[in-house]
């Protein structure tokens, strides 16, 4: 089995177990062993269904201004427990290929296997909505115009899975070298965003 496959199965899981209460508050009931790769990952969609339905409820225009706030403020933790997690994924990666010598002509890909997973997850949020457009669209014009979408999606996973598992046949193989670097997000540091350190 293609490792993107395996992800692809836990992402599908994650977003099935969410939508049987299709619920922002919801408690998380992560079936997988703690601190497990298939934890993580379960996790990081989990993170990633929960802010996709925060985004929707956050665009009503009839919304109360202050829960928008605190919506937001909750999409802005939410970004960041997505970019921790990536780096915990990111880790995983690391040490499994520690052992790895590269070659002298390797080269370094423009992201990390993490990121690139993130991207996976997220197009696995498309499609299933997609799949439900599909379905709620009784007008045969409608319901193809959606149709089509959804394949160009399908199509995305097929190309987006082959080349991450293309990256990691590549790390694996030492044609190519992997870096983590830590996120650097300025906003969220009160000594570095000058709106929260000119308040001190």
């Amino acid at each position: 089995m293609q490792f993107t496959t395996f992800v692809f199965s836990i992402f599908e899981k994650s977003i099935g177990d969410y939508h049987k209460w299709d619920d922002v508050d919801a408690t998380i009931q992560n079936p997988y062993p703690e601190k497990s790769i298939e934890y993580y990952l379960y996790l990081k969609n989990w993170i990633d269904t929960v802010q996709w339905h925060l985004e929707d409820i956050i665009r009503d225009p009839e919304i109360n201004p202050v829960e928008a706030l605190e919506i937001k403020r909750r999409i802005d933790r939410s970004n960041q427990n997505r970019t921790d997690l990536v780096e915990l994924i990111d880790s995983y990666f690391w040490e499994r290929y520690q052992h790895i010598h590269p070659s002298e002509k390797a080269t370094l890909n423009t992201e990390s296997p993490a990121w690139a997973i993130d991207r996976l997850s997220i197009l696995a949020l498309k499609i299933f909505h997609m799949e439900k457009e599909v379905e709620r669209r009784t007008e045969t014009t409608q319901q193809e115009i959606y149709r089509n979408k959804l394949n160009i999606l399908l199509e995305q996973r097929q190309d987006l899975s082959l080349a991450i598992d293309q990256l990691l046949d590549d790390i694996e193989s030492g044609k190519k070298y992997m870096k983590v670097y830590k996120q650097m997000k300025m906003y969220n540091d009160p000594d570095l965003n000058p709106v929260l350190y000119g308040k001190k």
